[in-house]
């Protein structure tokens, strides 16, 4: 097996040396561990299906992560392939395992790649593992050397959108940038940072306080100014202009048994009630309670 920058050299060795298993061998080995629970066995078949892990592991080498880790979560792979092997059926271990083992390399590699999550859905892990060997494959056809004609190819034999393709490539051209990273090379303090930039349309923590305590009082206020109207008063404020989709003077007349014109007057009536009580606890909040019940 072929040297690799940033793995062991006895994990190489030990893959190396590992001996191949005869498919009797490698059934035998799976039904033991399956029916059995025999750790041994376990070992055997993984270790000899390394080889198989480290190859790869390493074509997943140019997205920038440790190649031992890639490893690593692809041993992840070869065990859970280990659990979930059906020794019966005439497949080989290695076949099986296969799927297995990049499916877990591909979970690291979207999970470490870049700490903005992407690839969610089985087409835009597609175009994350696919988009540069397509794109460099296109790149050799005259016809292609535009990036609208090369992405429109890419979508049309990935299953994706342009917009995705296209998003997706501005993704793997570039590098997570730090929010705290400075916009000058400067290392004075007070160099600006990217986060200086960023502006956030929400009202600031001590407004919505002052709001929500405001709101309160004034919600207060109007319940103690209709506590002086009477029940037919109240009813018609209610129905009229505290209520999302308030009723018409005839319908309302109609469940009162009396005119919509009485109904119009009760109403008049009761807000310049409200309105002189509402003068009385606190005049300068009076034009804002009002524009509410409007």
């Amino acid at each position: 097996m072929a040297y690799l920058p940033g793995l062991g050299r006895e994990l190489l060795k030990a893959a190396a040396n590992a001996p191949f298993l005869e498919r009797e061998e490698e059934k035998q080995l799976a039904l033991n561990w399956r029916d059995q629970g025999d750790r041994h066995a376990l070992h055997k078949l993984t270790s000899a299906h390394m080889r198989l892990v480290i190859a790869l592991a390493a074509k997943f080498r140019h997205y920038g992560l440790p190649l031992t880790d890639l490893v690593q979560e692809g041993h992840v792979g070869l065990l859970e392939a280990a659990a979930r092997f059906t020794p019966e059926r005439d497949v080989r271990f290695s076949t099986y395992a296969t799927w297995w083992i990049r499916a877990s390399i591909q979970d690291y590699v979207l999970r470490n790649w870049s700490i903005v999550r992407g690839g969610t859905s089985s087409s835009q892990k597609a175009l994350f593992f696919n988009l540069r060997r397509l794109r460099a494959k296109l790149a050799r056809d005259p016809r292609m050397q535009s990036s609208g004609a090369a992405f429109r190819e890419i979508s049309k034999a990935l299953g994706v959108s342009c917009a995705d393709v296209e998003t997706m490539d501005a993704r793997l051209s570039g590098s997570d940038v730090s929010l705290n990273a400075q916009l000058v090379d400067d290392d004075a303090a007070g160099s600006a940072q990217r986060m200086d930039f960023l502006v956030d349309d929400q009202p600031l923590p001590d407004e919505v306080v002052e709001q929500n305590v405001d709101t309160d009082r004034r919600v207060q206020w109007l319940q103690d100014a209709l506590a002086i109207l009477s029940d037919r008063e109240l009813r018609i404020v209610q129905e009229r202009r505290l209520t999302e989709e308030s009723v018409t003077l005839e319908m309302l007349g109609d469940k009162l048994g009396i005119s919509k014109e009485r109904v119009r007057q009760i109403e008049n009536r009761a807000l310049s009630k409200l309105r002189r009580e509402l003068s009385r606890l606190q005049g300068d909040d009076v034009q804002m309670l009002e524009a509410q019940m409007a």
